[in-house]
């Protein structure tokens, strides 16, 4: 997995306390920004935390680069809606030996790595080959329909590999380009960054709190899992290590710090 934070609203949180600033003060728009002193854009941005009101934080947003991730990380990261996202296409882009996520309780067992790996050789070998087939197929339809041939292979290609892609499996691993305000990223990392999370997308969540936190870390103080900040949130479903995740989250801090 590689993640970049690529672009960001520059100077989100003097652009949050604007925001703070405009509802709570008789200021027009010609000073709207004017006198946000690095001590009072912080002190704005901590009041809109404290008070819960979370809308002026939706004027900042965020965006990343994501490889090295899986089909199956893709259908859960898709169902925050509140974001946009932009995804290696399997229609046209070929998957000439596609490379794979291995899940780590998988991995560790030498016998269940190697059915895994043999599952996606064989997933591999069945794309080529079902796309050679309807290759030839679609080729022959088009010549036959006068199509020049150059162009008939191309199109031949893109046609075929649309439909070899339904053996792929959610191993497959893809690149999202992905951007959202931070009042989604907060509901996203409290949602993700908890340990009940499913493990591939709670390391993706918590590498991008990571570069979050690092570009605008008063914005980002109180973010995380529920029990970072206060009690947890899972009830009977807890896991029981609140501790253990504070403590996690004050080293991922400051490891964004010092960067």
């Amino acid at each position: 997995m590689k993640v970049k934070l690529i672009a960001h609203t520059p100077e989100p949180e003097k652009l949050v306390a604007a925001a703070a600033k405009n509802c709570y003060s008789a200021t027009d728009v010609d000073g709207v920004l004017e006198g946000l002193t690095p001590e009072k854009t912080e002190r704005f941005v901590e009041m809109l935390s404290e008070i819960g009101h979370e809308s002026p934080i939706e004027h900042a947003s965020f965006t990343f680069a994501i490889e090295g991730v899986s089909r199956s990380l893709l259908a859960q990261i898709t169902r925050h809606r509140m974001a946009s996202f932009s995804v290696q296409s399997q229609r046209y882009v070929r998957a000439h030996g596609f490379e794979y996520v291995v899940p780590p309780a998988i991995d560790k067992i030498p016998a269940a790595r190697e059915q895994f790996i043999k599952a996606m050789e064989d997933d591999q070998r069945t794309y080529e080959a079902l796309t050679e087939m309807l290759m030839q197929g679609y080729l022959n339809e088009l010549l036959e329909q006068g199509v020049p041939e150059k162009k008939a292979r191309s199109d031949a290609e893109k046609h075929a590999i649309e439909d070899a892609r339904y053996v792929m499996p959610n191993a497959c691993t893809t690149r999202i380009v992905m951007t959202a305000n931070a009042r989604s990223l907060k509901n996203f990392f409290a949602l993700r960054c908890c340990n009940r999370a499913q493990w591939e997308i709670r390391a993706l969540a918590e590498e991008m709190y990571r570069l979050t936190y690092a570009a605008a870390p008063t914005l980002f103080s109180h973010c995380g899992p529920a029990c970072v900040d206060g009690a947890c949130s899972e009830g009977k479903m807890s896991c029981g290590k609140a501790a253990e995740v504070r403590a996690h989250y004050q080293m991922l801090r400051g490891d964004a710090a010092t960067e």
